[in-house]
């Protein structure tokens, strides 16, 4: 398997390569040269398998010559046995006749982000041994992403992790996830800005050549393909259980970076019967304008109950971008470039009418995801966040054939924004018992102004050059 850039110019890696590297040279993401296929045959040989052999199928067309199957398991065994608190690791509930929940949330941080980050840990351990490189990772990270990658990555040899968050929004229990974890490689930074800025300050690290030749950096965010390989297989996991490949699926899903769902669309792509993908956005709806109108201009942060979605900027969406626009590179940057000067663009024909096919999107606002947080509950016996309400309100609203099962992604514990699922249910969630002394614990983070040189001046006096 080899892995080509966006933006058509960067080196082509093998899968070690891409997953050390994160973002491409050229400022791409990094995409496999073809999607793998898998026959009918092949997924119905799915049903029954755990959790790790489903990954180990869904994953081996992706790595290549980089792991041996062996390795790839013993790696998945590590990362979700043990790990996450279900023994299914991402569980399906079932709603109603046609909805149900895809439940991402039992692994150490509670939240989505676990499931591909406990295995990006290990795959930088795996690649790392015997090189004489410290691997510097730098993040940006809304809530979910910074405290499941800290988790993945606390005391691992060869590696320093900076997470960007912004000062004052994101909950108390995401922030506490990572400025409570006191290990030596790990450093917490807020910035007083939003996080569009942390993740354009990223992206510019990997792009200014002193900064990136001075230290070997890799990504944690969905920039980095091995996270959104991870991602797949519980697309293909939920689907196989629902009657998956005689039956097709929808998805419904909360997202704001386009990571997610994007990992929706490589499934289809291989072969998987996904009926539709509903990207649901809240108020912040750059995706939902884009999906449905073609219109992907970057409007103001609005911060909502829902803060891993307060997105206006989302770094995935040039996958798709790419894929649709027939894979021209070439094209691809002119029309990126152009919209980070700009911060606008418009689809093309062929862009709009390739989305068309397999995407829809819905806008919800506050008041319908706290009337579905209240449905959940009531109706369901099921208390769920504000993010994953986003998901089944917009379920609950696009009209599909109704043959066709709906599985919204529950992409984080309830317990994390406790506050707003409180206000809409009267309950108020309780954070498992493997975290619930999180409050009790120290924090440690330094407050960093939102600008490049300052973010790198500090970086600078914490890592460790390249040997």
């Amino acid at each position: 398997m080899r892995y080509i850039s966006t933006r058509g110019s960067a080196p082509v890696l093998d899968f070690e390569q891409v997953t050390l590297a994160g973002l491409a040279a050229d400022g791409g993401l990094y995409v496999p040269e073809a999607w793998p296929r898998f026959s009918t045959e092949d997924i119905a040989g799915m049903a029954g398998l755990s959790y790790v052999e489903t990954a180990v199928r869904v994953m081996t067309p992706f790595v290549g010559d980089s792991l041996s199957e062996d390795e790839l398991r013993r790696l998945c065994e590590q990362a979700y046995q043990g790990r996450f608190a279900h023994a299914a690791v991402t569980p399906l509930v079932q709603l109603d006749h046609r909805n149900w929940l895809l439940e991402l949330f039992h692994g150490p941080t509670l939240a989505f982000k676990d499931v591909a980050l406990q295995l990006l840990g290990l795959l930088f351990e795996r690649f790392l041994t015997g090189s004489k490189d410290h691997l510097t990772v730098v993040g940006a990270t809304s809530g979910d992403t910074g405290s499941a990658a800290i988790d993945a990555l606390a005391g691992r040899e060869g590696v320093d992790i900076f997470m960007l968050h912004p000062r004052g929004r994101v909950s108390d229990v995401q922030r506490r996830q990572m400025t409570t974890v006191l290990a030596p490689n790990v450093h917490n930074i807020a910035i007083d800005g939003n996080f569009d800025q942390a993740q354009a300050l990223v992206k510019a690290m990997f792009n200014d050549p002193g900064f990136s030749r001075k230290y070997a950096l890799s990504a944690v965010n969905s920039i980095n393909w091995a996270r959104l390989m991870a991602q797949i297989v519980y697309y293909f996991y939920a689907a196989v259980r629902l009657g998956a490949p005689e039956r097709e699926i929808a998805f419904s899903v909360p997202t704001g970076n386009f990571g997610d769902v994007f990992a929706g669309y490589v499934a289809a792509q291989m072969g998987l019967p996904v009926a539709k993908l509903i990207v649901a956005t809240n108020i912040n709806d750059i995706l939902h304008r884009a999906l449905s109108s073609g219109d992907y201009s970057v409007g103001e942060v609005t911060p909502t109950a829902a803060p891993s979605m307060d997105i206006q900027v989302s770094s995935n969406f040039e996958r798709l971008l790419f894929d649709l626009g027939g894979r021209d590179g070439n094209a691809l940057l002119a029309q990126m470039k152009a919209f980070e000067s700009e911060r606008k663009l418009q689809l093309t024909n062929a862009q709009r009418e390739g989305a068309a096919g397999l995407f829809t999107s819905c806008r919800i606002e506050p008041e319908a995801m706290a009337q579905t947080l209240a449905w959940a509950h009531g109706e369901a016996g099921q208390i769920i966040d504000p993010h994953t309400a986003i998901g089944l309100a917009a379920a609950r609203t696009v009209e599909l054939d109704s043959n066709i099962p709906v599985v919204t992604l529950a992409t984080a514990h309830p317990a994390k924004f406790g506050d707003a699922v409180e206000r809409a249910t009267g309950v108020r969630p309780a954070l498992p018992a493997r975290v619930g002394d999180l409050f009790d614990r120290e924090e440690r983070y330094d407050v960093v102004h939102a600008t490049f040189d300052d973010v790198t001046a500090h970086i600078a006096d914490l890592a460790t050059p390249r040997s």
